[in-house]
């Protein structure tokens, strides 16, 4: 029971923190988030077995479901090793005691099957087996439907922690995963090979074979005992810094922004600090995904007329890289907030550094995004004065309304399912960039026309970088009314 007692002491660790309390409102809206996503997913389950039935008339939904659980297994140990963190323990507290090292890597390993999120798709998943499994089969089947699915759950866990453990977290991985992703994708389009006859006559046997729980829970512990090989190579402190200091580190070279003074040195040091850290450098891979966001609105004939839905959608890809990393415009540097305030660099010179880089990166998802401009005229125009909407109001929104983000930010961390640094206030900032000029391009495109919409959004834009430097001014004077109170939350350790 010694596991068990760790775990307890971990989840103590969590609550009684002052961490968590400071998050309380975050941690409120976020409880209200998964019980809303809970529901859905609940009804989504008791509904599955209607939506499959009509899917295919020869195969039972059981049998659709197992086809395609080879993909959520790609597809979810993906997910995982991008996004999802690696358990963290501080071994020196309790190696003075007398508890095995066998026990403490166990600790490490189990603790994330514990996790409530990894079951939430079992929300779907028994009902599922509830309501269609055992009227096409028995409960013997549906049991052992759940347990295959759990148990897939596991192997996603674990094989996702010694991955991310072994070959680390880096864009060759991010590439190669597109690639398998591609390659899938041509084999199945092409119908070369297609993978759902193959899930379905696996999982089929797992299922209805009295010992075909065998397959899944070998795999498992095939993935534990991975795990536990690796620990055993990797344990000591000592094996990391040695590795550590043989490993050289390298960082793009981006010495062509000094010829641009203090300010291109600011840009370049942001780049670094972003191409360096864990958690900079998951929203930036993340951020490649949501590129494909437009393609769920774009092709649905249920937002061809919201033009206010298809205006949001267009600023958001192509201001996406400015979403993201602007709200927390100063919360990166929170670490070293203290150290820049003591250099001898003009605010003003701070914000210009964070404007011409949320500029660019402006630019950079405006190219790449381009290809949705054969979608139609509608959508280029869209896209375009996105773009100077972007430029004009935006970026001067979010440098201004950062100022009221407080809250220290540990780079070190991962931003998948981590909410460190995050409050409502966070939340807050996203609300007037995104949704007003959503529903003012809505109003307008319903009382005028969609010409009128976009050309007052258009003249808004023109008109801000035309005025960039009474705005820069602006959120100077603001940063200038806020600097001592971040300089004080900054300091606060969670």
């Amino acid at each position: 029971m010694l596991i068990l007692n760790l775990i307890s002491q971990d989840w103590k660790k969590s609550y009684r923190s002052q961490g968590f309390y400071k998050n309380l409102a975050v941690n409120l809206m976020l409880g209200f988030f998964g019980m809303y996503m809970a529901a859905i997913l609940l009804f989504l389950g008791f509904s599955l077995d209607e939506l499959l039935e009509k899917a295919s008339s020869s195969l039972t939904p059981m049998e659709l479901f197992n086809g395609a659980m080879m993909y959520l297994l790609i597809i979810g140990l993906s997910f995982r090793f991008f996004m999802q963190q690696l358990n963290t323990f501080n071994l020196p507290l309790y190696q003075f005691l007398p508890i095995k090292r066998s026990s403490l890597i166990n600790f490490l390993l189990l603790k994330p099957l514990v996790s409530p999120i990894n079951y939430f798709l079992l929300l779907v998943v028994v009902p599922f087996a509830v309501k269609s499994v055992v009227g096409y089969y028995s409960t013997a089947v549906a049991c052992r439907f759940v347990l295959s699915f759990v148990f897939m759950v596991w192997f996603n866990s674990l094989s996702a922690a010694f991955l991310k453990r072994k070959f680390g977290h880096g864009i060759l991985s991010f590439f190669i995963i597109i690639l398998i992703f591609v390659a899938i994708s041509l084999l199945e389009y092409f119908k070369v090979f297609s993978m759902f006859y193959l899930s379905k006559a696996i999982f089929g046997y797992i299922v209805f074979k009295q010992l075909g729980l065998i397959i899944p829970l070998a795999f498992v512990a095939f993935a534990f005992i991975l795990n536990k090989w690796f620990f055993s190579q990797n344990y000591y402190p000592e094996t990391f810094n040695k590795k550590i200091k043989s490993e050289k580190i390298y960082t793009s070279d981006l010495s062509f922004l000094n010829r641009f003074g203090i300010v291109g040195e600011l840009m370049s040091l942001e780049l670094k600090l972003i191409l360096r850290h864990k958690r900079t450098k998951s929203m930036l891979y993340m951020s490649a995904f949501f590129l494909f966001y437009g393609l769920i609105f774009y092709t649905n004939d249920m937002y061809a007329n919201n033009n206010g839905m298809l205006f949001f959608v267009a600023m958001f890809i192509t201001g996406l890289l400015m979403l993201m990393f602007g709200q927390w415009a100063i919360g990166w540097d929170s670490s070293h907030f203290d150290c820049l305030m003591t250099r001898n660099i003009p605010i003003r010179t701070y914000l210009y550094a964070n404007y011409y880089l949320l500029v660019a990166f402006n630019v950079i998802c405006f190219v790449l995004t381009t290809p949705y401009f054969f979608f139609g005229e509608k959508i280029i125009y869209m896209h375009l004065v996105a773009f100077i909407f972007n430029i004009g109001i935006n970026i001067f929104l979010l440098l201004f309304l950062a100022t009221f983000n407080t809250k220290r930010v540990d780079l070190s961390k991962t931003s998948a399912m981590n909410y460190q640094g995050t409050t409502y206030k966070s939340f807050l900032i996203v609300l007037p960039i995104m949704l007003l000029p959503m529903l003012i391009v809505w109003g307008l495109s319903s009382l005028a026309s969609m010409e009128v919409a976009l050309w007052t959004m258009t003249i808004l834009g023109l008109a801000g970088i035309l005025m960039h430097k009474p705005l820069i001014t602006m959120c100077v004077n603001q940063f200038n009314r806020r600097k001592y109170k971040l300089a004080e939350s900054f300091r606060e350790v969670a």
